[in-house]
């Protein structure tokens, strides 16, 4: 498959703050890729990089192979949606939406353009709104405008700067369903911004994680899942997020926690006496006897999440939290004692955290 955009070592200044530093990054023809990364990681200077917005300091940015360099944003043949929305406030909806297919670049037939219209507007749940002025529709409503202004003319990648993070959370869960249905996006490679991992889960091919103007980890979900690069990494992904246990190897190949009341078996070789942090994910703890290695505890608190708990459970000093279903957990009670298994494959090792960086993944 080949590779429809490229950034190879892009790094970019606002004065002494950096925003992007060296950044490299490869996204295939056709592809959904996810970039996750918090508020000043870079997501969106790379989205404007693309779009020729901005101008890197240094490296390349290549679509189709093609270097950009002193190429407009015009000639580019991007179409990217901003966070601000970035409509023509005096302007209906419909007039938004075909803003792009009166350009001379995307120009349609009145009728074409009418049909385009109306199916985007029918697929963003918008088509009763397409008389109203922009500036009378609320929040969630713009942004589907001009998500929808994106999606109505043909491009060779779409750049989406988080276009659903104004919505409410039972509508931007059913606009996640519709992106991943719509047929012009799946066609088309694109580059989605998002600070929210669930969203990054759900919609990506692949996600890049993106932190301090660096990608740290590229992958598809399941690798950034169960192979994340680091304890930051590994955080990020997961509600309730992931449990790490400081310890250290044992002379005998295993682990240890720091007050010696959880043992575990390694998931991979590591030298006696590291420090280590060992991860598991809550919904990979199952309550109660089952294959793997058993460990044994007390109840801290239960927490009712429809059909599933989330359970927290006191191991010696430590404290590590597994999700049951609803049945499994009933009439459990602070101070009740309970036991616990976990497949060792499922443990995660890493280095200590350090003051000047997260810890590090060890083994395969």
């Amino acid at each position: 498959m080949s590779t429809a955009v490229a950034l190879r070592g892009i790094r970019k200044t606002y004065g002494k703050t950096t925003a992007l530093d060296g950044l490299e990054l490869e996204v295939a023809e056709g592809e959904f890729f996810c970039l996750l990364g918090p508020s000043g990681a870079g997501k969106t200077t790379t989205l404007k990089t693309v779009a020729g917005l901005e101008q890197p300091d240094a490296g390349t940015v290549e679509l189709d192979g093609r270097d950009m360099r002193g190429v407009e944003p015009y000639d580019r043949g991007v179409a990217m949606c901003f966070e601000s929305y970035a409509l023509y406030p005096h302007k209906s909806a419909y007039d938004n939406l075909a803003s792009p297919l009166r350009s001379p670049r995307h120009r349609l037939p009145a009728a074409q353009a009418r049909e385009r219209i109306g199916e985007i507007a029918e697929l963003l749940g918008i088509s009763a709104l397409l008389d109203r002025p922009v500036g009378h529709l609320s929040n969630g409503q713009r942004q589907r405008v001009a998500l929808g202004r994106v999606l109505v003319r043909p491009a060779r990648a779409f750049l989406l700067d988080e276009p659903l993070s104004h919505l409410d959370a039972k509508l931007r869960q059913q606009m996640r369903a519709e992106l991943k249905a719509i047929g012009a996006v799946r066609r088309t490679t694109t580059l989605y911004v998002t600070h929210d991992s669930v969203e990054a889960l759900a919609l990506g091919d692949r996600i890049g994680v993106i932190r301090d103007g660096r990608i740290v980890q590229t992958g598809t979900r399941e690798e950034i899942w169960y192979r994340p690069y680091d304890t930051e990494v590994a955080r990020a992904f997961g509600r309730p997020r992931i449990n790490l246990l400081p310890g250290a190897v044992t002379p005998a190949g295993g682990f240890r926690s720091a007050d010696g009341g959880v043992e575990l078996p390694l998931p991979a070789p590591a030298a006696p006496g590291a420090q280590t942090l060992i991860g598991v994910r809550p919904r990979d703890l199952t309550l109660g006897e089952g294959p793997g290695h058993e460990l044994t505890g007390t109840v801290y608190v239960t927490e009712v999440l429809g059909r599933s708990v989330e359970v927290t459970v006191r191991l010696g000093e430590q404290h590590v939290s597994l999700v049951a279903p609803r049945g499994a957990a009933a009439g459990l009670r602070p101070d009740d004692p309970v036991r616990l298994s976990v497949r060792p494959e499922n443990l995660m090792l890493f280095e200590a955290d350090r003051p000047e960086r997260p810890g590090r993944r060890i083994g395969p």
